[in-house]
C-alpha cells in the first residue's frame, strides 16, 4: 500500500509539471534586430547578390569552379572518402531536423515554451522556400550533369544552386547557437555550427556533388535565414500563445478543466529560538511572469509552524512502565531462596 501510494504521489507531479502554463526563464533574452545584426544582413545579401551576378556573368568564379572539379578532389584523397561520405549525412535535412527537434523538444518541457520548436519550423519553413525557389529559378545543373565545358551551367533545369546542404547545416546548427541562453554558450555553439557547416560545404566539394560556388551560396543563404530569425520573433510570440489558447478550447470541450486553481497560502516567517508571537508575519506572496496565474494544488508549499507550536519529545524512556522491570542506578532486591530439594 505504501509503494502505491508513492507511485501515485510520483505520477500525480510529473502531471501537474506537464500541466503547467509556460513560464519563460527571466535570464533567456529574445534576440531583437539591433543596428550590428541589421549591418551583417546587409553585408551578407551584398554578398549572395555577388556570387549569383558572377556566376551568371561567367566570371572568373566559373571558371575556378571548373578547375576545381577537373582536380577531382575525391580521386587525390580517396583514404578519406569513406569518412566524408557519412559525414555529409549532418547537412542533411531530414536526419539533422529529428536531432535538433529532439533536443530543442526537451528543452521546451524544461522551459514550459514551446518558443524553440517554433523557431526551429521557422527557420526550416524560410529556408525551404527561400532555397528551393532559388533552385528552381536558376537551374543550375551539377559538376556530374556539367555539358559545356567553362559554361556556368544556368537554365538548364538543375537544382544545384545553392547548395542545399551548405544552407541545412547554416540554419539546423546555427539555430542551437541563437537559441542559446547564455552568452559564453552562444560563443562555443556559433564556433562550432560555423565549423560544422564548413565542413559539410567542402565534403560536397570533395565528393564532387557541387560547385565550389554552390557551396558559396549556401553559406550566405543559411546565414541569411539566422540573421533574419530577430523579424520572425513576434509571429513566433502569437503563435505560441494561439497554441496554448487552442489547447484550452479543446480541453475545456472534453469536459476537463484547463488548469486546476491555485490554493491560497499564506507562508510564515520562521522566528528564532525562543521568540514568541501571536499571529504569523504573512510575507508577499510571489507574483507569476505567465499571462495567467495557475497554480496546481498538490504542489502548493504547506503551511510552516513556528518552533513553539511543534510537539515537544518528553524527557525520558519512551518504553511503557513494566511492573517486574526495575530502572537503571535502583537497588536489585535479594534472590528468593529455592525452595524443594
Amino acid at each position: 500500500m505504501r509503494t502505491e501510494r508513492n507511485l501515485t504521489r510520483r505520477l500525480d507531479r510529473v502531471f501537474a509539471r506537464l500541466d503547467r502554463e509556460p513560464e519563460r526563464p527571466a535570464h533567456i533574452d529574445v534576440p531583437r534586430m539591433s543596428r550590428h545584426r541589421v549591418v551583417l544582413f546587409s553585408a551578407t545579401l551584398a554578398f549572395y547578390l555577388a556570387i549569383v551576378w558572377a556566376v551568371v556573368t561567367t566570371s572568373w568564379l566559373v571558371r575556378l569552379d571548373w578547375q576545381v572539379m577537373f582536380f577531382r578532389p575525391y580521386q587525390q584523397w580517396p583514404e578519406i572518402h569513406a569518412f566524408l561520405d557519412y559525414y555529409v549525412v549532418l547537412g542533411q535535412r531530414g536526419p539533422t531536423a529529428v536531432m535538433v527537434a529532439a533536443w530543442l523538444g526537451w528543452r521546451s518541457w524544461r522551459q514550459h515554451t514551446i518558443r524553440p520548436l517554433l523557431t526551429l519550423a521557422a527557420s526550416l519553413l524560410l529556408l525551404n522556400i527561400t532555397v528551393g525557389a532559388a533552385k528552381l529559378g536558376m537551374g543550375r545543373l551539377g559538376p556530374h550533369y556539367a555539358t559545356i565545358i567553362g559554361s556556368n551551367e544556368m537554365g538548364l533545369g538543375g537544382d544545384i544552386f545553392p547548395s542545399g546542404h551548405t544552407a541545412n547545416a547554416v540554419v539546423t546548427w546555427g539555430i542551437l547557437a541563437y537559441l542559446a541562453s547564455t552568452p559564453r554558450a552562444r560563443r562555443w555553439l556559433s564556433a562550432l555550427s560555423a565549423v560544422t557547416s564548413l565542413g559539410v560545404g567542402l565534403t560536397t566539394v570533395y565528393l564532387g556533388t557541387h560547385w565550389l560556388s554552390d557551396v558559396l551560396l549556401g553559406w550566405a543563404a543559411g546565414l541569411l535565414i539566422l540573421l533574419a530569425l530577430p523579424w520572425c520573433e513576434p509571429l513566433i510570440a502569437r503563435t505560441e500563445l494561439w497554441l496554448f489558447d487552442l489547447r484550452d478550447l479543446w480541453r475545456a470541450r472534453r469536459g476537463r478543466p484547463a488548469t486546476e486553481p491555485a490554493v491560497p497560502v499564506t507562508p510564515v516567517v520562521l522566528l528564532p529560538r525562543g521568540a514568541h508571537t501571536e499571529e504569523p508575519v504573512p510575507v508577499r506572496e510571489p507574483v507569476s511572469s505567465t499571462r495567467t496565474s495557475r497554480g496546481v494544488a498538490h504542489l502548493a508549499p504547506g503551511v510552516h509552524t513556528v518552533r513553539s507550536e511543534r510537539p515537544v519529545t518528553p524527557a525520558g524512556s519512551r518504553r511503557p512502565p513494566h511492573a517486574d522491570r526495575v530502572p537503571r542506578g535502583a537497588s536489585q532486591p535479594a534472590a528468593r531462596p529455592l525452595t524443594g530439594g
